[in-house]
């Protein structure tokens, strides 16, 4: 079987991606990725071919070329890129909600198409099927008009399918039970890291009590935010480690009981931390919640309010919009979810949770592409 799996987006979007298309392979079967350009060197070091789709999103780096002043039209790339990369396969899976060629290029191919989200958030409803619409409807149809495909009507609906796929975990996001449409849960799609941790960062965890954990991914923040989580960990006594991330946190002095990081392995990190604080994104939410470790989230758009919701409905965490974090209110919410009670409870939902959700999509999409071929 040979199956093309297309994602855009940062790294939340496409690692789950990878982790899927490693189990995928491991069953036998041929794998070819389209991702962001950013992200096709990494892909191609694992082995797969890669067709590049889109633009890259990740943070700006110094010297780097004035953004064009004509945006590119993405969906018309969508239909070329992912149109010639699908010559010759058997089966299409997108990943995300930005899929905007994927199911056409399938529907002209006569191939199984499946799509698969990282929130319920994504799924369908009034609202955001008549955003998608208002967006890409008329860009969507005159692509697949000079395919000869017929219009249709609902981008969203169409992107998403009557029978998604919820790439995360039914502990952490169950569906809905009043769904209107068929969502096979499949757990999320982890990709197992054995990168170690920096020296210096190991060398931080071993001479004190575990620290709180600061970082917010590709998610902009406001000026002086590193001031406010250093200050909220110290006033606890507690030590910090701050991810520098796109809003490129820095220390706000020299003293010992912080430390600042890049891109790190979050599997070997997060058992070791007293609590994550973080955006809310849905990857790590996941890896907080699989680690045991309680979490504060700062939402502030997109998914993340709905994680955020979550973790204090499960017990495992608090809340508080990004737009109202201040040293002081951090601080009451460090002291919450350090208290025994939480620490307990985190610690009760990571057993509950399964850790072989890309091991389960890689075998659905199997028998997807088998039970097309017998009909």
């Amino acid at each position: 079987m040979r199956t093309l799996l297309s994602v855009v987006g940062t790294r939340g979007d496409v690692q789950p991606v990878i982790a899927l298309a490693m189990q995928v392979r491991k069953l036998g079967h041929d794998v070819h990725l389209c991702v962001p350009p950013n992200f096709v060197q990494w892909a191609e070091a694992l082995g797969f071919p890669v067709t590049s789709v889109g633009v890259e999103m990740r943070a700006p780096r110094p010297g780097a070329p004035t953004p064009p002043t004509t945006i590119p039209d993405l969906i018309a790339d969508q239909f070329a890129t992912i149109g010639a990369a699908a010559e010759g396969h058997d089966i299409i899976l997108g990943a995300n909600a930005h899929q905007y060629a994927a199911p056409s290029i399938a529907e002209l191919r006569g191939i199984p198409y499946v799509n698969a989200v990282y929130a319920p958030t994504a799924l369908p409803n009034d609202t955001n099927t008549l955003s998608w619409n208002e967006r890409a409807l008329a860009r969507v149809n005159a692509n697949r008009s000079r395919l000869g495909l017929a219009p249709i009507d609902d981008v969203l609906r169409q992107i998403i399918t009557e029978r998604p796929w919820l790439a995360f975990d039914a502990t952490l996001a169950p569906v809905a039970s009043d769904s209107k449409i068929s969502v096979t849960q499949t757990g999320a799609w982890i990709l197992e890291d054995r990168t170690p941790l920096p020296s210096d960062l190991e060398e931080f965890l071993a001479v004190g009590e575990p620290p709180v954990y600061f970082g917010f991914g590709s998610m902009p923040v406001a000026t002086g935010t590193s001031r406010t989580l250093i200050e909220a960990s110290r006033a606890l006594g507690r030590r910090a480690i701050l991810s520098r991330g796109w809003a490129e946190l820095e220390l706000i002095d020299q003293s010992s009981d912080c430390i600042a990081i890049g891109d790190v392995n979050q599997q070997a990190l997060f058992p070791r931390v007293a609590a994550v604080v973080h955006h809310g994104g849905a990857g790590t939410t996941h890896a907080a919640a699989l680690a045991g470790a309680p979490q504060v989230i700062a939402p502030m758009f997109s998914d993340q309010p709905f994680w955020a919701s979550r973790v204090r409905e499960l017990g495992i965490g608090t809340s508080i919009p990004m737009a109202e974090l201040t040293a002081d209110r951090l601080s009451s919410m460090l002291q919450v979810v350090s208290g025994l009670q939480m620490v307990e409870r985190a610690a009760t939902i990571a057993g509950r949770i399964a850790a072989d959700g890309a091991a389960v999509a890689a075998q659905h999409l199997v028998d997807s592409a088998r039970a097309h071929r017998m009909m």
